[in-house]
């Protein structure tokens, strides 16, 4: 099993692979996060710093992940990192976080996402994002299991959609709305406790390009192209995030998007009336269902890959030759996800969902970015003889400065989680994670 790796061939351009890290990254959060940055930013300038700090924050860890990808070009993206730096306990736990927390949690964010713009044009009752992000799971986790493939033309329209909507937003709330309410000046960022918050939103909507460490096997001259992969990525990130953002400004007003509960539909109504707001919503439900399907396939396969290491989750790792999926790991995930979606349901409905999420996810994430960080300084110590293509300038302050943001991020993360609200969403996170210990110590006895 572990000699196909070494002959996988590598078929991606810089374009096809920036072009998946934009796909991945510039996603359905960036129509839900802002409401929730504007309301924890204390004034317009504050806001739209955060955007610009997320970016820089970004960058940082992507000149680390980049000396990752170049040295140890692998499939297992952070998975193999761990397995090589501290081992195969850490890498289980990695992967059982993956399975249960960080992958699932994503599935039922997006989900949230797509309840929420749903909503706005067909509402059901009082949990209708609910229900619309239910049915979102349940339908494309059996679309799955019927072995319906992702055809290029079908990923390619849901990316149309995706921008098609961002070009929407930022044309209509440059051109045509005009907010009625004055900007509040640019003042000194927020408190601590308050700017944390906010750039846990900011980072989640910038979360992803470090998916393209598993990709860094099958891309052309990976020692000298991922490197461009990774900064010109981030910098049309940035770039759009900050145009649409300034469009959500000029036509609702810092103080109308703190109480959004769905901006961008907000944005288009105020622009266009209630049918620019439909249309909107439409194209955003549709970005996110892509989202979600993206994120059901990879995860499924990831949790494949585990019970194919562990016999503990050997059931997980058996392949179904009438439809060609993985059945068994489909099953559970789907199962985990519609869980979290009752678990964001129970807090307040609708909306909070997606809050309760990120506090569910968060912790765990940071936590593990932050051990990718750990790693770097490992693997320079323990293998120096690994030829380095790319090497983090300023060694060791660049990495240095990537742990300080994951730690500060892990400690914000866990603030939001506190609060009164949210705060069974990273109980139950956490406490997740936690279970994978025992599991680990019965994975051992069973292996051996």
């Amino acid at each position: 099993m572990a000699n196909k790796v070494a002959v996988l061939k590598p078929t991606l351009s810089v374009v096809d692979a920036g072009a998946i890290i934009l796909g991945m990254v510039i996603g359905a959060s960036i129509f839900e996060t802002p409401a929730l940055i504007a309301a924890n930013a204390s004034s317009t300038g504050v806001f739209l710093w955060a955007w610009v700090l997320g970016g820089g924050m970004s960058l940082v860890g992507a000149l680390c992940y980049a000396e990752l990808a170049t040295a140890y070009p692998h499939p297992g993206g952070n998975y193999h990192y761990f397995m090589r730096a501290f081992g195969k306990d850490c890498a289980f736990l990695f992967a059982w976080a993956r399975m249960t927390v960080i992958q699932t949690g994503s599935i039922a964010l997006l989900a949230f996402v797509f309840g929420n713009y749903a909503a706005q044009i067909l509402p059901l009752g009082r949990y209708t994002s609910s229900l619309y992000a239910a049915l979102s799971i349940v339908i494309l986790t059996g679309l799955n299991l019927l072995s319906v493939r992702q055809g290029k033309w079908t990923q390619n329209l849901l990316t149309l959609a995706k921008v098609l909507g961002l070009l929407l937003v930022i044309f209509a709330g440059l051109t045509f709305a005009s907010t009625s309410t004055p900007v509040a000046p640019a003042e000194a960022p927020a408190s601590g406790g308050a700017f944390g918050l906010a750039m846990v939103f900011v980072l989640l909507s910038y979360g992803g390009w470090n998916e393209a460490a598993y990709i860094s096997a099958e891309l052309h001259n990976v020692q000298r192209n991922m490197a461009k992969v990774l900064f010109w990525s981030i910098g049309i990130i940035t770039a759009i995030y900050l145009l649409v953002n300034l469009a959500y400004i000029h036509g609702l007003g810092i103080s109308q998007m703190a109480g959004s509960q769905a901006v961008a539909a907000d944005l288009m109504r105020s622009a266009l009336g209630e049918g620019g707001a439909r249309f909107v919503s439409i194209l955003i439900a549709v970005s996110a269902l892509g989202g979600i399907n993206g994120t059901i396939f990879t995860g499924a396969r990831t949790n494949y890959a585990l019970g194919k290491d562990f016999r503990l989750f050997a059931f997980l790792g058996r392949w179904s030759d009438r439809g060609n999926t993985p059945t068994n790991a489909l099953l559970l995930q789907g199962a985990v996800a519609l869980a979290l979606v009752l678990l964001g349901t129970l807090p307040r409905e609708g909306f909070q969902g997606f809050e309760t999420m990120v506090a569910y996810t968060s912790p765990v994430f940071w936590f593990f970015f932050l051990l990718s960080g750990v790693a770097l300084f490992v693997l320079r110590r323990k293998e120096p003889e690994v030829p380095r293509p790319f090497r983090v300038p300023a060694y060791p302050w660049i990495p240095l400065l990537f742990c300080a943001i994951c730690g500060y991020m892990l400690y914000s993360s866990l603030a939001y989680a506190s609060s009164l609200a949210y705060s069974i969403g990273a109980i139950v996170g956490v406490a997740v994670l936690v279970v994978g210990v025992p599991l680990l110590f019965l994975a051992r006895r069973t292996q051996s």
